[in-house]
């Protein structure tokens, strides 16, 4: 296996790279799963606003074309025809009908990521310690299996 075994490291980290890529980076699986729900969020809003536009919509036609309907909202307003009288009540404005809001401003929210330099240092240093402790273990057993050093007493001459 020799040399080759030292490119484990490598392939891990891209392994790493590559899965927080895809759970937990900004295209990932979480940050669509965030996209999806805003957006579900954003249909609710949507909907309840052409309600609210339906509503007016009937509101201005019966303004429009119903004298009767035109009569009810101008007394309701406080006005009235010319020959008729009102008593005010002191204390009772609460009574007058509440008109429909024009709906609410819905703002999305950005998707929490991990960003793509974070998971490339991430990924590098995992890799980079995992050759290091690898090398170092093959050192530690590679001086294991020579054994002590002796040196040998005998002296030789060369002539």
């Amino acid at each position: 296996m020799g040399k080759i075994k030292y490119l484990i490291p490598f392939w891990i980290a891209v392994v790493v790279y590559t899965l927080f890529s895809i759970f937990t980076g900004a295209r990932g699986v979480s940050a669509y799963n965030q996209l999806k729900i805003e957006r579900d969020k954003q249909v609710e809003n949507m909907e309840a606003l052409q309600l609210i536009n339906k509503e007016l919509e009937n509101t201005k036609n019966a303004l429009l074309y119903d004298e009767d309907a035109l009569a009810v909202y101008a007394r309701e307003l406080g006005y009235g025809s010319a020959n008729e009288r009102f008593i005010r009540i002191a204390g009772l404005d609460g009574t007058r009908k509440q008109r429909t809001e024009a709906g609410q401003i819905l703002i999305a929210s950005k998707p929490n990521y991990i960003s793509d330099e974070s998971i490339k240092i991430f990924s590098f240093c995992l890799g980079f310690g995992l050759f290091i402790c690898m090398l170092v273990f093959d050192r530690l057993q590679h001086g294991r299996h020579k054994g002590p050093r002796t040196q040998s007493t005998k002296k030789t001459r060369f002539s």
